[in-house]
């Protein structure tokens, strides 16, 4: 049991606590590409989607790009980033290399965008898991002043996906290194192109889920279900949300 910061009494382990506490308050700071402000907006944009209407119809469609239109949204971003952060949160199964292409090679760029994608990754494993207790979405932080580092490592290329990634013979002196903290499988490539961002999504990733090198270590068990049991779970919930990784 975790007794959070409000006072709250969490059946939780200890370490999962702080994770999530951790994981909200990095939202709210200054990122790579955005400031703190901006990733609040994102962050609201990613809940906002839920209730959107045109997101409904595209969701609903054969194909979501048969439908136009305009998103229902705070109206604080820019219409590119909210168009990112409504289909990422509500059908990223079926973005294509060409909608891809169409946002990362216009005015956001594609650092902001893969900043979205961890932004939204983020606050949906948050929200999900705040579902899952049965209690009600938290009130998002306040933004922390400050301005983003807008700083891309030099090595990144596109050669793994449809955005560039940094592979870990690419990192440059003074580049930070998530690869020895996480990993370095293609997973842990996804958003490096932000490497900060690697360290925000996993840092809590693995405590909702294993860390690397427990996930092969099936002499003993980490959690209170089985490797077993936790994969099978993710399976299924890979399944329902079309994840083809």
């Amino acid at each position: 049991m975790h007794i959070d910061a409000a006072g709250r009494s969490l059946p939780i382990r200890a370490g999962l606590a702080h994770a999530l506490e951790d994981a909200w308050q990095r939202l709210a700071r200054p990122g790579t590409w955005w400031s703190g402000a901006e990733r609040i907006a994102i962050a609201a944009e990613v809940r906002r989607a839920a209730t959107c209407g045109l997101c409904g119809q595209r969701k609903a469609a054969l194909s979501p790009y048969t439908v136009d239109g305009g998103h229902d949204s705070h109206g604080v971003l820019a219409a590119d980033a909210v168009e990112a952060c409504h289909r990422l949160a509500t059908d990223a199964g079926r973005i294509t290399e060409t909608w891809v292409r169409g946002i990362v090679d216009g005015p956001l760029g594609e650092e902001r965008y893969v900043e979205i994608v961890a932004v939204t990754a983020i606050v949906t494993a948050l929200d999900t898991f705040d579902r899952a207790l049965g209690r009600p979405l938290r009130a998002l932080p306040e933004a922390v002043p400050g301005d983003p580092s807008r700083t891309r490592p030099p090595g990144a290329k596109r050669n793994l996906a449809w955005v560039a990634t940094l592979a870990p013979q690419d990192i440059a002196a003074g580049d930070p290194d998530p690869y020895a903290v996480h990993g370095d499988k293609n997973i842990h490539r996804a958003v490096s192109l932000v490497p900060q961002e690697v360290f925000n999504f996993f840092d809590l990733d693995v405590e909702l889920y294993l860390r690397d090198d427990e996930i092969r270590d099936f002499a003993q068990e980490y959690r209170a279900i089985s490797h077993a049991q936790i994969e099978l779970i993710a399976a299924r919930a890979s399944s329902i949300n079309a994840c083809f990784y």
